[in-house]
């Protein structure tokens, strides 16, 4: 058979080549290779090696992205906005009375904020390991379906020690929502492909904010007997949905695309020599130490790690307290859950807006400081804006909400430049365990002692994000300096009839010669 050709899109430095197929080896070759490199090769590999055929080369390559996106991205669209949902319920809870009834003290409210993300930080650790092991999709539906319950059980909450323990479970099963979509979406597309699909799903975070305005001022029309106050009305209500999604996660989203029921052999094949090109890899289940040692000592991942804290302890004040805020201008409890909502409508356009422009202009450093330079203004608007002057403070807190578009960011430029099964899953892992370390410290800037302003939260704020954009130009510094010593040194030679293995070997970044960072 001859060996077919297909362009893969470009992106910066790691995708500027047209991938050639190798001419397929017998069955008899195959099951002596898989005997002696099976365990360092991606199941990817054996996949095509074994289910390789003429008719794939027929396939239209946007025809079967588009039957993908329509698959995969609206349920991971709906997990992530389920998830920011339930998280910030606690939010809008606030101004609906929950802090009166639970008779609720000084900073406790702040600590029970503060509790979801700590608990959320220590169960990213076990994470990392599971996801190596479990089938990612069904990892996740089953933690959709148990946070769900956790929601609908914050109901029963009647002091602080309650709300404390929903809480903490809520941070438990949630952790395991942005490793496990990252996983999954960074092995359906190349990397510039990656950018838009990630900020689809990520914008369930705006989607939520307008939800959950809605559906806090919806509630606060219910007016029922303490025992069962509109809030609890309200955790029972979102729980069930949340984990009516969690069981169509489980039934309909795929682990991998080898695992596709609605992708025909043909099309596996045709995706699987598609991404190729991200040296990336699919599925392999073995977990190698001194991949686990390359992630402590990688410079790269620790500044992402930096990142990550600066721009989430922005966003744990805004998530957490925005209502709280929008409240302290003077707008009624209702009111304040409606205008609320132009937030989400802020954060929708900026996380589409910065993932379409990756897709197409790369410069991911660049797309960070550009969401960094409102969140500063915003901030600025927040702190030092006249009292009196509500527009003004208004405007502030819709500005700030432009951050939410670098996290997405983030995640998918951790995923595009970590390579190596078991790094790629522990750095996820690590990158989602940096954002609740943000998101502990952002709601610990609010103390009761500084109500009814809280000036120091909101310098905050300005301090974070220009450190965020500090980091980033660090960050694009390093790659050009690690990409330009890798060209350096070469990379190393590789055979025509083995370079197909060659983009299936567990390497990680730094192993691989012929990988290159984007930036």
């Amino acid at each position: 058979m001859a060996p077919s050709k297909f362009k893969i899109a470009a992106d910066a430095h790691a995708e500027a080549s047209t991938l050639e197929n190798v001419s397929l080896n017998t069955s008899d070759k195959v099951d002596t290779e898989h005997d002696a490199r099976g365990k360092d090769l991606d199941k990817a590999y054996w996949y095509v090696q074994e289910h390789d055929t003429s008719q794939w080369s027929v396939l239209e390559l946007k025809a079967l992205r588009r039957k993908i996106d329509w698959w995969i991205v609206p349920i991971m669209f709906c997990c992530y906005t389920m998830q920011f949902i339930d998280k910030v319920l606690l939010n809008y809870a606030a101004v609906m009375g929950l802090a009166k009834d639970l008779k609720l003290h000084d900073d406790e409210f702040s600590n029970t904020a503060t509790s979801f993300f700590i608990a959320y930080l220590i169960a990213e650790i076990p994470n990392g390991i599971i996801l190596q092991k479990v089938p990612p999709a069904k990892w996740l539906g089953a933690n959709v379906v148990l946070w769900g319950i956790a929601t609908a059980c914050t109901a029963a909450a009647h002091d602080y020690h309650s709300l404390l323990a929903a809480r903490i479970f809520l941070g438990i099963f949630e952790a395991a929502i942005a490793p496990s979509l990252m996983l999954i979406s960074s092995q359906w597309y190349t990397k510039s492909e990656a950018a838009p699909r990630f900020s689809i799903w990520y914008a369930g975070l705006g989607l939520g904010q307008i939800i959950g305005g809605i559906v806090s001022y919806a509630f606060q029309q219910v007016h029922q007997k303490a025992s069962f106050a509109g809030w609890k009305i309200m955790f029972v209500v979102l729980g069930v949905v949340t984990v009516t999604i969690g069981f169509a996660t489980i039934i309909l989203l795929p682990d991998t695309p080898l695992k596709a029921r609605f992708l025909s052999e043909a099309e596996k094949v045709a995706l699987i020599k598609h991404v190729a090109v991200n040296q990336t890899g699919i599925e392999n289940n073995r977990i190698k130490v001194k991949q686990i040692l390359e992630v402590v000592l990688d410079i790269q991942l620790w500044l992402m790690v930096l990142l990550t804290i600066l721009i989430s302890i922005s966003s744990g004040v805004i998530t957490t307290y925005s209502a709280t805020l929008i409240n302290t201008f003077g707008f009624s409890p209702p009111h304040s859950a409606l205008l609320n909502m132009p937030s989400g409508i802020v954060s929708i356009a900026s996380t589409l807006i910065v993932g379409f422009g990756v897709r197409y202009t790369s410069n991911r450093w660049a797309w960070i400081v550009a969401c960094c330079v409102p969140g500063v203004l915003g901030g600025g608007l927040m702190s030092f804006a006249p009292k009196s002057n509500r527009a003004a403070q208004l405007a502030g807190i819709y500005l700030v909400n432009a951050i939410t578009a670098t996290l997405i960011v983030i995640y998918q430029w951790t995923a595009s430049n970590v390579a190596g099964h078991t790094k790629r899953v522990i750095s996820i892992a690590l990158i989602s365990a940096s954002f609740s370390v943000g998101n502990i410290i952002g709601p610990q800037t609010f103390q009761a002692r500084d109500a009814p302003q809280y000036t120091p939260a909101k310098i905050t704020v300005v301090a974070t994000q220009a450190a965020g954009a500090l980091i980033a130009s660090i960050l694009f510094a390093y790659y050009v300096w690690a990409n330009n010593r890798k060209d350096a040194n070469g990379p190393s030679a590789v055979s025509r009839d083995d370079s197909e293995q060659h983009l299936w070997q567990d390497q990680t970044d730094k192993e691989n010669k012929t990988f290159r960072y984007v930036y």
